[in-house]
């Protein structure tokens, strides 16, 4: 019998995940991107042996995962780390290396214990980032599947992050360049709000950093404030 595994992912980082695995372990699997699908019903109608978040920013109900083995990807070394906008918190901390978690899902958030920890570099953009962990996310599914290792309790005192908002990007008031362009990278991915600059009238914001020999270059998009008087969609782009 086929056994079924489950991908739960609600954004585009990882495309070709399902086709990726099928090709690396035996079994079907299925991908839910819209969170109205993570219904209990639906899932018992599977019957997965495993269901694996690996981008997931939606609520997990507790009747799916005391029912089904639930596994959330995190990228920190847990216990250091647990809570929202993980990537962005170490970067703005001066890390340049971590773990991503592979953790069993339960009621405190990122408390679960641990079935495999994998180094991940956080050199680069935001999307660089995670594609990177994206590759190493099915290696990880691919052991879990074939190794089924016991997760371990978390061993250490918990550090907790709290999820940063899109205007925590603003780096009019920074003054280091290795800080605002480690604040433009961290937030350089698709479908996140960037780094930015604002005047009375204008919006900038800043992708694409370069620093080298003491200079930062970056493409700027320019557009007009929402809210100011004259606001339009007029915008320019270098």
């Amino acid at each position: 019998m086929t056994k079924s595994y489950i991908i739960s992912a609600n954004n585009l980082w990882q495309p070709k995940i399902i086709e990726n695995l099928t090709r690396k372990i035996p079994g079907e699997f299925i991908l839910i991107e819209d969170k109205k699908q993570l219904t209990f019903d639906f899932i018992k109608k599977i019957n997965p042996q495993f269901i694996f978040f690996t981008h997931w920013s939606y609520y997990i109900s507790q009747e799916i995962y005391e029912k089904f083995e639930c596994i959330v990807f995190h990228m920190t070394d847990l216990p250091f780390g647990r809570g929202g906008s993980p990537l962005q918190n170490l970067i703005s901390r001066g890390i340049q290396e971590t773990k991503l978690s592979a953790i069993k899902c339960v009621e405190e958030i990122d408390a679960g214990p641990i079935y495999l920890k994998y180094p991940l570099s956080l050199l680069g953009t935001a999307q660089e980032i995670f594609e990177n962990a994206n590759s190493i996310m099915e290696d990880m599914i691919v052991e879990i599947i074939k190794k089924k290792p016991t997760p371990q309790p978390q061993n250490g005192e918990p550090v907790y992050f709290t999820r940063r908002k899109p205007e925590e990007g603003n780096i009019a008031n920074l003054d280091d360049l290795e800080k605002i362009y480690d604040y433009i990278r961290m937030l350089d991915a698709n479908n996140y709000p960037h780094a930015f600059i604002e005047t009375d009238f204008l919006h900038f914001e800043f992708t694409q950093a370069t620093l080298l020999q003491g200079e930062l270059i970056a493409n700027v998009k320019i557009t007009k404030k929402k809210n100011s008087k004259n606001s339009g969609s007029d915008s320019c782009s270098s």
